[in-house]
């Protein structure tokens, strides 16, 4: 079985830190819990990341090399590099929020 190498980027530690935190205000116990649960649910990503489903919004304008899952009300969209067997957790959002927004205001501030 072909194993991958997950790396969460900065851009994706810090939106998971954002959520804990938000999270946190209400319940520390909550955000831990959550925290730990989007960890483990990345988990799969060493083994099956092909399994996941390509991001909607992209695939309807041709992008086919990025995934997502969907845990509860966030969205961790990944990329797969099978040139070195890597995964690379590339953001960590909110479902409700507008995916072309977040891409655009993140490539206007690199």
């Amino acid at each position: 079985m072909e194993k991958y190498e997950v790396i969460w980027t900065k851009s994706a530690k810090f939106d998971l830190e954002q959520i804990i935190e938000y999270i946190k205000t209400d319940s520390t116990d909550i955000a831990k819990k959550i925290f730990y649960e989007i960890k483990n649910k990345c988990d799969d990503l060493y083994y099956f990341p092909k399994r996941k489903r390509v991001v909607p919004e992209l695939q309807q304008i041709g992008i086919t090399k990025y995934r997502e899952i969907i845990y509860k009300r966030w969205r961790i969209i990944f990329k797969i590099d099978d040139n070195d067997n890597k995964v690379y957790v590339l953001i960590v959002i909110d479902s409700s929020r507008n995916l072309e927004d977040l891409l655009f205001q993140r490539l206007i501030n690199n």
